[in-house]
């Protein structure tokens, strides 16, 4: 596993905890009553965590880990966990060592929902404030988008571990508020404590389909809405901001329809995190005449590859140009990668995930009179591009690297947009873009 920082690795985070911010009276209500029983329930969810990762990892050499001595470890220190949420982390970490973007521990839903009101995103090799969310703690304390961030709750977060950060403060113990090290784009530094706001919702029971950035993306969104969104720009330019591939065929199918009357298309897939393999397949051929192959699929058995479903005389012919980022994932950065190889249009902005795998989710629920859901999500294929490259941990460069400045995102310049239209004969200064698909909040 990766590590940062000189002596500590975010790693520890997910067992020892984090430097909460919070009242004593929050801390006390939140003591575990009976430990000893927690302790063990969670070493009954350890083992069969691992039976699951044992029968259906597609590496059989579990990328030369040995889970016996790993997971035995882990219940070692389970014995001694201090908390629920230190339980958890055990679980998550026995997985994570793993570092595969789709094997990872789906721990009990919460009916609390936990909204920070800002978001954190990697632009190359830097984390940047990337949202605020309008009346948030985070705007009243004068966080602001085009911040760096230098640390959240003393750790560094960088590219390669920040979607472990997010998925310990969003879904493995979520925080009462956190305590952030930022640089402004003038090179300020300033520390800010902001706190989080607490909603009630509905406790979560069926785990069946997560998937890791999915995962992630839901919880960050914090009501954040997501749809298909577009731009007419003219009778010759369509701009499509596509924020998933969980998306059904017919809503393919009304947005190439749009597409098919314009010389150019510009697809935004930047924050995409993937979605429905039928999804990618179906998309995929309107962009090609014949059937293409997509990529195979590395598992322990044979798998069929996967292959674009052809639409006839109904393909989109015109210019196209693509948008990445760090949170394009999975199904996005395929599509991405097979427009680059098979020279079909153009892909520019930052490097995406490397989050690209197929896996399976196996649902389980333990205890009687109260009931508690919980899952694991497990990698059983490897995507083998027909460079007969993997992405996973990787991820696709663009053919043109262009990234937002910190003084781009204080002032909501979108120069990739920008870009994308002057690649194909549009002329669209960068604040306009910008403007064009601006953060969207339920009330």
């Amino acid at each position: 596993m990766k590590t940062f920082g000189a002596s500590l690795t975010f790693a520890t985070v997910l067992i020892a905890g984090l430097c909460l911010i919070a009242p004593r009276a929050l801390q006390s209500a939140l003591a575990q009553p009976d430990l000893n029983f927690e302790r063990e329930r969670g070493r009954v969810m350890l083992r069969i965590v691992k039976d699951d990762l044992k029968k259906n990892y597609y590496d059989m050499g579990f990328h030369g880990m040995d889970v016996e001595a790993r997971f035995s470890a882990a219940d070692a220190k389970m014995k001694e966990a201090a908390s629920v949420g230190q339980i958890f982390g055990i679980i998550a970490q026995a997985l994570i060592d793993l570092n595969d973007s789709h094997t990872f521990f789906l721990p009990p839903g919460r009916a609390n929902r936990t909204e920070y009101g800002w978001q954190m995103q990697a632009f190359g090799d830097k984390v940047f404030v990337s949202a605020i969310k309008p009346g948030s703690d985070a705007e009243k304390k004068g966080l602001k988008t085009g911040d760096q961030v230098l640390s959240v709750g003393g750790f560094e977060p960088t590219r390669e571990e920040l979607w472990k950060m997010v998925y310990m403060f969003y879904t493995l113990r979520p925080q009462p508020g956190l305590r952030l090290l930022l640089r402004s784009p003038e090179g300020e530094q300033r520390q800010l404590d902001v706190m989080a706001k607490v909603k009630q919702g509905k406790l979560v029971k069926d785990l069946t389909g997560q998937d890791i950035n999915d995962l992630i993306r839901e919880a960050e969104d914090e009501d954040r809405l997501n749809r298909q969104r577009f731009v007419e720009a003219s009778d010759k330019l369509l701009i499509w901001k596509m924020p998933d591939f969980a998306v059904e065929e017919g809503e393919v199918d009304v947005m190439m329809g749009k597409a098919r009357k314009r010389e150019a298309l510009i697809l935004d897939l930047r924050g995409n995190p993937g979605g429905y393999v039928k999804t990618l397949e179906w998309f995929a051929g309107y962009f090609f005449d014949n059937e293409i192959k997509i990529a195979d699929l590395k598992g322990r058995k044979e798998m069929k590859p996967q292959k674009s479903k052809p639409h006839g005389g109904g393909n989109f012919k015109g210019k196209l140009v693509v948008l990445v980022d760090s949170k394009s994932g999975s199904a996005a950065e395929i599509f991405a990668r097979v427009i680059q190889l098979e020279k079909r249009g153009a892909v520019i902005g930052d490097r995406t995930a490397g989050a690209v795998m197929q896996s399976r989710t196996f649902d389980h629920q333990i205890g009687m009179d109260t009931v508690i859901f919980y899952g694991v999500s497990v990698t059983n294929a490897d995507v083998i591009m027909s460079d007969g490259k993997s992405l996973e941990g990787v991820g696709v460069t663009p053919d043109e690297l262009l990234l937002p400045t910190a003084a781009d995102m204080a002032a909501k310049r979108d120069p990739v947009l920008a870009r994308a239209a002057a690649m194909v004969g549009f002329e669209l200064p960068p604040d306009k873009a910008g403007a064009m698909f601006p953060v969207e909040w339920r009330k």
